[in-house]
């Protein structure tokens, strides 16, 4: 029997590794252009394929747009969201409904976010659309010692889904 692993997916969704932690590719994006709030420029939508391998994690960043996931296939997976107000939940993207479990969570714009895979054994598989779409320029990644600053009451999934140091985030903002 063939099983489709984190490796099958990279290798035929050809993904590559995102600042934020995992594997992604384009998948789609709208054609149509709208202004934001702060009067830039976006596509309509843009959507991904988002991956994490076994052991690896999104980590805390924030959006300037709405975010819908969706689940493909492997392991169930957490989504960690600190709102604007800094209240702290988790969702489970999965399929199994009678546990929880949603095929779709929504992470509304200005929300710091993350997630982790619920198994520790396998990968998740996820699809991303962002409206207004995403843009590099929107995208802020957060160190352990920036968000404990702010939010030291979510300490612990702070720094199991935050950097540790300051070097990430130069990198990310390339």
């Amino acid at each position: 029997m063939f099983t489709r692993d984190a490796a099958y997916y990279i290798e035929q969704l050809k993904l590559v590794s995102h600042p934020e932690g995992g594997h992604f590719a384009s998948s789609y994006f709208g054609d149509e252009k709208i202004k934001t709030s702060n009067d830039k420029s976006r596509n309509l939508f843009t959507s991904i394929y988002f991956l994490l391998k076994p052991g690896e994690v999104s980590h805390f960043h924030r959006l300037q747009s709405d975010e819908l996931w969706y689940f493909h296939d492997g392991s169930p997976l957490t989504v960690h969201i600190i709102s604007p107000e800094g209240d702290y939940n988790e969702y489970r993207l999965g399929l199994d409904l009678v546990n929880g479990q949603k095929p779709q969570v929504m992470v509304p714009q200005g929300s710091i976010f993350g997630s982790s895979v619920d198994r520790d054994d396998n990968f998740s598989l996820v699809g991303c659309m962002v409206s207004p779409g995403f843009d590099f320029e929107d995208f802020e990644l957060f160190t352990q010692s920036q968000l404990l600053e702010a939010y030291p009451q979510h300490e612990e999934i702070i720094l199991k889904l935050a950097y540790e140091s300051s070097n990430h985030k130069e990198t990310a903002d390339r």
